[in-house]
């Protein structure tokens, strides 16, 4: 007998699991109703079994006090991202950001599932005959996308006041960072750029991503060299004549592996990278890439603010 494709085994599964999913929603005794991408979602105002299928959405949770059962692999990594892991030593990994292992979450028997806000509508289907499943309706790369997101995942978790009170301890501690940098550095002085740095090149990230604009908000001016189209979040690829784009005051060297020292050390091989003024200047800021390109969130904003805080620090007399 010909074996039925996985695909197929899935959608049958979850149309199982519809009529179940419909009758505990009925059942709710106290339930809320949040606008999302695919529409109205009602959800229990005291949801306990909470699966993540997205980077930032595990950090809002977590940052409002929840405990996730479930979340995907962190980008190039072989669980979730190391600033978070700590805080959730115990969850259950249910695919990756590019493809969710469907039966895993139904193994976790979610009661709500905070999705990304580029779901499929087909995935949607899937997952929502499962749980509900909140997909913000958020413009990607936009300056407050994140907080944007992250409020509609605490409304979900009805915990919404609790991530005003995040969000606003994060302001404080920017205008805090803008004081010292505008104290240290002079204003022609604070210009910027992101790079991830990769063996295939360097890459540019957008001024638009949720990293830059936290380094914007902290007093540098990000620049991409006008090499970032818009609605991507970063550059091809650099070669080696064109390292020049990436010229400025300042620049924050991400990579996706702990190795930033290591992965600086080798870019100093190059002639085109040494004969950079940022680099003859020692202004090259190494960054974790797991939080600078590609997380975000209160708990990655708090980490990527603490790095600032080191460098306002070697810059007091």
């Amino acid at each position: 007998m010909r074996p039925i494709p996985f695909i197929t085994r899935l959608r049958r599964l979850s149309r199982g699991l519809l009529g179940a999913a419909l009758l505990t929603q009925a059942m709710l005794a106290s339930a809320q109703t949040l606008d999302t991408r695919f529409g109205p979602v009602e959800v229990d105002d005291n949801p306990q079994r909470v699966v993540t299928l997205y980077e930032g959405a595990l950090d809002a949770a977590v940052a409002v006090g929840a405990t996730p059962l479930g979340a995907v692999l962190t980008r190039a990594g072989a669980g979730v991202a190391d600033y978070i892991q700590p805080r959730v030593p115990q969850i259950a990994l249910v695919g990756s950001a590019r493809e969710t292992n469907l039966e895993a979450v139904i193994a976790l028997r979610p009661d709500l599932i905070l999705a990304p806000p580029n779901l499929s509508e087909e995935q949607y289907r899937l997952l929502s005959a499962v749980a509900p499943t909140i997909v913000p309706a958020v413009p990607r790369y936009q300056p407050d996308s994140w907080r944007q997101e992250s409020r509609i995942y605490a409304r979900a978790l009805n915990r919404a006041a609790e991530m005003e009170a995040v969000l606003a301890a994060i302001d404080t501690r920017i205008a805090a960072l803008r004081a010292r940098f505008e104290s240290g550095l002079a204003a022609d002085a604070r210009s910027a750029t992101l790079v991830r740095w990769m063996p295939q090149g360097a890459m540019v990230m957008s001024p638009s991503l949720f990293s830059t604009t936290l380094l914007a908000a902290a007093g540098f001016e990000v620049q991409d060299a006008g090499i970032v189209k818009p609605g991507r979040p970063h550059s091809s690829p650099l070669s080696q004549e064109k390292l020049s784009l990436i010229d400025r005051d300042w620049l924050f060297l991400a990579t996706l592996d702990a190795e930033g020292q290591a992965a600086l050390d080798a870019a100093r091989q190059s002639p085109a990278f040494a004969r950079l003024a940022v680099v003859k200047n020692d202004r090259v800021v190494t960054v974790d890439g797991q939080i600078w390109t590609s997380a975000s969130g209160p708990l990655a904003a708090q980490a990527l603010l603490d790095r600032l805080d080191q460098l306002a620090t070697s810059l007091t007399p």
